[in-house]
């Protein structure tokens, strides 16, 4: 689980990323799954699009997707959500910490 200043990190790197996969009308197949999986591995932060077409809802899809592809889920505007998941090969993307805070004697 990510902390909220991770999040906000997320966030800021996600504003300029395009979306990389698109759902359409058909919704959630098994190829969107296996094309997340692969964007996830290779960039770790992902942005989706669900075209108008469909009649899915951001957040639910986004909460969903990130279950069943072990991702956290970052944010969701419009039409549009960010998935982030830590890469096992490809890590580029360095979460900052959380400061442990100084016990006081």
């Amino acid at each position: 689980m990510i902390t909220s200043k991770q999040r906000s990190f997320l966030r800021s790197l996600a504003h300029d990323l395009e979306p990389a996969v698109f759902i359409g009308k058909s919704g959630l197949t098994e190829n969107i799954y296996d094309e997340m999986d692969v964007h996830l591995e290779k960039r770790e932060l992902v942005k989706v699009k669900i075209q108008e077409g469909s009649t899915l809802s951001p957040k639910e899809t986004a909460n969903e997707m990130a279950e069943q592809l072990g991702a956290e889920f970052v944010q969701a505007i419009g039409r549009k959500f960010t998935l982030y998941r830590e890469s096992k090969d490809n890590k580029t993307i360095e979460l900052p910490q959380e400061r442990k805070s100084r016990s006081k004697k």
